[in-house]
């Protein structure tokens, strides 16, 4: 059968899909990017769409506006819809399934009109360090500076009025799915970033919702902690469909129906185990995007408890170890933005795509340990390292090996240098097994540069696959056609090793001694030099 049979009979599948609604679309909200993706009857991609976007530091707070939320989602829904048309020549009315995803975290306080109290505040804030504390102490249970229950618990301590009038606290995904349906729902990984769950019981932790309404009994509020949390729902369970209110909030042109069934709304973490297929016990896999953040599916719990280490949950709601730093590539981006600019400035035309690759290959070329150079790619504050604030930090000495290949390396190395720190506790300390590593996010585009420092970093084998660009928006998808096609006892772990990565192709690539021992050398330069980076903190503020 010729190449070009095959391409229309795929084109004719997926347009038979969109007519019978066999279709379901994830939408993910990242750091920088809305991405809008729609997944035929063979979960291969039918359509797509993104939306560029930014968060704000506004007031000491890293922000997105209410309006940037819905201007974003509506543009990225609208590209994927004429995506739809361009393509197939159908308008898009009808969808089996949706599922919406967003970063973890964060803090969205509603008051009982529904009205926000107070700016969203991200991920990226760390102004949470008392609460963590002592919400670490009170629960012994690991509570982040991101997760929302420290957010509200910092709010609590710094005496914000709004808090009496919170009725509703939720995450970005929770938000976009209690618009869209009228449900105040999450998803069990989602949920995970807000309040520790008890895997016994798949839900919040009733020892630890007591133990926190407890602890603030004397401000007397008119809310217990559990009537502030959405709902949890689990990997299959339907939470919800979409209204008319929601159908027009979707798409302005009015043509999408509604009735359309919901999954439960999930974090990033979540869908990226979904969308590299490691959700089973001894899988993990690394997202390095703005923010850097490795996941292990945990056997058993972990013997203690771990400032740098989250536990939360898969979308099913088994156990998960995950490592966060809250920087990764931005500040590569930054340079890589520097050298287009001389470029263009010497009258040479590039590719941005292009240029990252050449710089990534020309690492290849660098020392092991990066020929002495250090850097701090710190935008934000870093939790795992004690960093309070942003302050990206580059350093050498005369003696250093000071070239582009060790320059662009250094910078690679750095953006999982807090990551290694978490990683090693799991490794060393817990003894952990990993049995598989899969790789996503825009650091693993150009083939075996980001592999190999990861494989480094892991002591493992790690593998991309060859469909690791559609990220979480697939994964999301996914997790809205295993809602709508899985039979009674059938496991998300089961449903994506069977039908949806079967025959999916993987690179791997394996850990070096000499990469291994660089990296090794580079992180005891990265934890000896981080006084120079509190010093810049202390510096420039």
């Amino acid at each position: 059968m010729s190449g070009g049979v095959c391409v229309n009979e795929k084109k004719n599948s997926s347009k038979l899909d969109i007519i019978e609604g066999r279709t379901s679309l994830g939408i993910e909200f990242g750091s920088t990017r809305i991405k809008a993706v729609l997944i035929g009857s063979d979960y291969s991609v039918i359509a797509s769409g993104s939306h560029e976007w930014e968060n704000r530091l506004e007031a000491g707070n890293w922000t997105y506006s209410l309006d940037a939320i819905w201007q974003g989602l509506q543009e990225s829904y609208q590209k994927m819809a004429l995506d739809v048309e361009e393509k197939y020549g159908e308008t898009l009315k009808r969808i089996g399934s949706i599922g919406f995803s967003g970063m973890m975290h964060g803090y969205l306080a509603f008051d009982k009109k529904g009205g926000l109290l107070v700016p969203f505040r991200t991920w990226r804030n760390a102004s949470t360090e008392q609460a963590e504390r002592e919400l670490t102490r009170l629960f012994e249970h690991n509570i982040p500076q991101r997760w929302s229950i420290a957010h509200l618990y910092q709010a609590i301590l710094n005496d914000e009025k709004h808090v009496a009038d919170i009725t509703y606290l939720t995450t970005l995904s929770g938000y976009i799915h209690w618009k869209l349906t009228g449900k105040k729902m999450i998803g069990i990984g989602d949920a995970s970033g807000m309040f520790p769950i008890d895997e016994t019981i798949k839900n919040y932790d009733r020892r630890m919702l007591n133990k926190f309404d407890d602890l603030i009994s004397e401000k007397d509020y008119p809310w217990t902690i559990s009537e502030l949390l959405p709902e949890i729902g689990l990997a299959g369970d339907e939470t919800g469909q979409l209204s008319e209110t929601g159908a027009r909030l979707l798409d302005r042109s009015g043509k999408l129906q509604a009735g359309i069934p919901l999954c439960p709304p999930e974090g990033d973490a979540g869908t990226g185990m979904v969308a590299t297929n490691s959700v089973a016990e001894h899988t993990g896999n690394i997202s390095a995007g703005t923010s850097v953040f490795a996941m292990i599916v945990l056997a058993n719990p972990l013997k203690k408890v771990y400032p740098q280490i989250d536990i939360v949950t898969t979308p099913s709601g088994s156990l998960v170890a995950m490592v966060h730093a809250n920087n990764c590539s931005s500040d590569i981006n930054a340079w890589v933005q520097l050298f287009k600019e001389f470029a263009e400035t010497i009258g040479a035309s590039i590719d941005m795509a292009e240029l990252f690759e050449t710089l990534f290959i020309k690492t290849l070329e660098a020392d092991k340990e990066c020929g002495g150079l250090l850097s701090y790619g710190y935008y934000s504050g870093e939790n795992i390292t004690g960093i309070k604030e942003g302050r990206p930090v580059f350093v050498r000495t005369p003696e250093s090996k000071f070239n582009l290949a060790n320059f662009m390396k250094v910078h690679l190395y750095s953006a999982f240098g807090a990551l290694k720190i978490g990683m090693d506790i799991l490794l060393k300390e817990e003894a952990i097994q990993i049995d598989s590593v899969v790789g996503h996010g825009g650091l693993f585009k150009t083939k075996e540069v980001g592999q190999k420092a990861v494989a480094a970093v892991m002591k493992s084998p790690v593998s991309v696959m060859e469909n690791a660009g559609e990220g979480g928006a697939w994964g999301m998808a996914l997790l809205a056609a295993y809602m709508r096609e899985r039979t009674a006892d059938e496991s998300l772990a089961e449903f994506l090793s069977q039908k949806v990565f079967i025959n999916v192709k993987e690179s791997t690539v394996t850990p070096n001694e000499e990469d291994v021992a660089g990296f090794d050398l580079f992180i005891e330069r990265y934890k000896d030099g981080l006084p120079i980076e509190q010093a810049a903190v202390d510096y420039l503020r």
